[in-house]
């Protein structure tokens, strides 16, 4: 039975562990999370006190976020990092807020990721908006102005829909939308071959209906032109290249890494990459630097939760893939990454195990509120 470390530094860790969480996510989140807590441990903890996570399952359920938050905040943690699911997130930072705990939030990239503006959360991925105007503007270079979109009914697919209508039809382009509620992956191939579109971008859950609607599509003869996009990052992670084999290359989605990793992100890379015992994705990185970030705040002004809020202003902390500075951005409420790296990327054809670089996103800062 493990004994807590009564002079252990706590940080309370989110992650999707168990379905119908997205677990490989999870997984590498965690890998990122620890591996950046043991390497704070071996260089002498915080103020010689060793750091600890204590890990909760959110299983993709916002309400099971809800009451690990509470728990954690019960338990004493200085500071709660992690989760990957959007909706999820925001239900986790809503709840941080009321208790007055601070949370770096990893991956989660819905705008507003609490109901009002709060000092309490802070987070290391772009906005939604920034990113999939990004994936817009590389559709848009690609010759591709008709988009099709199949989508289920989540806030996250609803903001990312809209998104990428407004981003289009601004620019002559437009967006059918095909209810995947109301329609079987043969339905939708019907349906996507009347509408004209040479493009369709899965708004879905992974792996059902995502794969299924895949196979379908890449067996249609009518739709052997068309391009498959998932801007949410499906083809990111290897279970999609297990179930799809070559069926999962070419279709271009969003990753949030740099052209190039920092000499800490090759080094760290590395040593994800035992861990895992696969490519890490961006998602380890994030996880990583999430930790490495709030070591560094606890370092220069202590363990106090108000103290650690109020240091979000001050943060500069050289990351794996960039200088992560938090500043005010428009619409989100939270302190933001200004300047966290986008690219769009398929995995290629000829090498479905390996990625390429398709679109980078511009080096702009996030818009200031």
């Amino acid at each position: 039975m493990h004994t807590p470390d009564e002079s252990a530094v706590r940080i309370g860790a989110l992650a999707p562990l168990t379905r119908p969480g997205w677990v490989e996510a999870g997984q590498h989140l965690l890998a990122g999370l620890e591996l950046a807590a043991r390497e704070v441990n071996d260089g002498g903890g915080i103020g010689g006190r060793p750091l600890e996570l204590v890990v909760r399952d959110t299983a993709a359920d916002p309400k099971r976020a809800v009451a690990a938050v509470e728990e954690l905040a019960g338990l004493g943690v200085a500071a709660l990092a992690g989760e990957y699911h959007s909706v999820v997130a925001r239900a986790a930072a809503t709840s941080a807020d009321a208790l007055g705990l601070p949370f770096l939030c990893t991956s989660s990239v819905l705008d507003a990721l609490t109901e009002q503006p709060t000092e309490w959360v802070a987070r290391l991925s772009p906005p939604q908006s920034r990113g999939w105007r990004t994936y817009a503007d590389f559709l848009l270079g690609a010759g591709h102005s008709h988009i099709a979109v199949a989508t289920q009914a989540s806030v996250y697919w609803a903001t990312g829909t809209s998104i990428l209508r407004d981003h289009l039809t601004a620019r002559g382009g437009r967006v059918t939308e095909l209810d995947m509620s109301a329609l079987t992956p043969a339905a939708l191939c019907d349906a996507l071959a009347e509408t004209g579109a040479k493009a369709l971008l899965l708004l879905v859950g992974h792996p059902e209906p995502a794969v299924p609607l895949v196979k379908a599509v890449r067996r249609d003869q009518r739709l052997a032109e068309v391009l498959i996009g998932a801007p949410a990052g499906q083809p990111e992670f290897a279970e999609w290249a297990t179930l799809l084999g070559g069926d999962g290359a070419g279709i271009p989605f969003l990753r949030y890494l740099p052209e190039r990793l920092t000499p800490l992100g090759a080094r760290v890379g590395t040593a994800l990459r035992e861990r895992l015992a696969r490519t890490p994705s961006f998602v380890a990185f994030e996880g990583y630097d999430t930790i490495a970030v709030l070591a560094e705040v606890m370092r220069s002004h202590g363990t106090d939760r108000k103290r650690i809020a109020g240091a979000w202003p001050s943060v500069a902390v050289d990351g794996t893939r960039g200088r992560i500075e938090f500043s005010r951005v428009a619409d989100t409420g939270v302190w933001q990454w200004a300047r966290p790296p986008i690219q769009v990327v398929d995995r290629d054809p000829a090498r479905p195990d390996r990625f390429r670089v398709l679109h980078t996103g511009r080096d702009t800062p996030c818009p200031k509120s």
